[in-house]
């Protein structure tokens, strides 16, 4: 029985996370809805999600962040970024400076249309290849700070580091 491609649900409205999850899990994914940066990160490793679908900006850590700090820790991660506010281009300006593109699609999302490019991204459902030790050992929840250290501008930094 293949198993079901996993995606992290982010966004800063409880209501919006919860509701893209439940979709999510009703057709044919597993999902898991967290409300900030901060949670997705600390669920990463347990979770090990094969996608990323967050809002862009988010107090605290954004969505660009979190993006790329969590395919720091999971490498073969896909990323989908979704977002209303035209602060959004400078957010992905910035990330794709530090050599980061990630796609985007616009608020309100119809659930149809996140679907149907949740299922043309081939989200790849095999077992991934086994990893390099130290890519291992940097994905172990404990050392996950040392990954955000090298990853994360400042300001960020110092958001994750607020939460503990």
């Amino acid at each position: 029985m293949p198993t079901k491609p996993k995606i992290l649900v982010v966004d800063d409205e409880p209501v919006i996370a919860d509701t893209l999850s439940m979709i999510l899990n009703q057709s044919g994914f597993e999902s898991r809805a967290v409300y900030s940066g901060e949670q997705a990160v600390q669920i990463a490793c347990a979770f090990s999600p094969d996608m990323l679908v967050s809002d862009v900006i988010m107090a605290e850590l954004n969505g660009v962040e979190t993006a790329i700090l969590m395919r720091t820790l999971l490498p073969r991660l896909k990323v989908l970024l979704f977002s209303g506010q035209a602060a959004s281009a400078d957010v992905l300006l910035e990330a794709r400076t530090r050599g980061y593109e990630f796609e985007l699609l616009a608020k309100p999302v119809h659930p149809k249309d996140l679907l149907n490019k949740l299922r043309n991204s081939s989200v790849d459902t095999a077992d991934p290849p086994s990893p390099a030790a130290d890519a291992e050992q940097t994905a172990r929840p404990e050392n996950w700070r040392n990954v955000a250290a090298a990853s994360l501008s400042p300001e960020a930094l110092e958001t994750v580091s607020k939460e503990e």
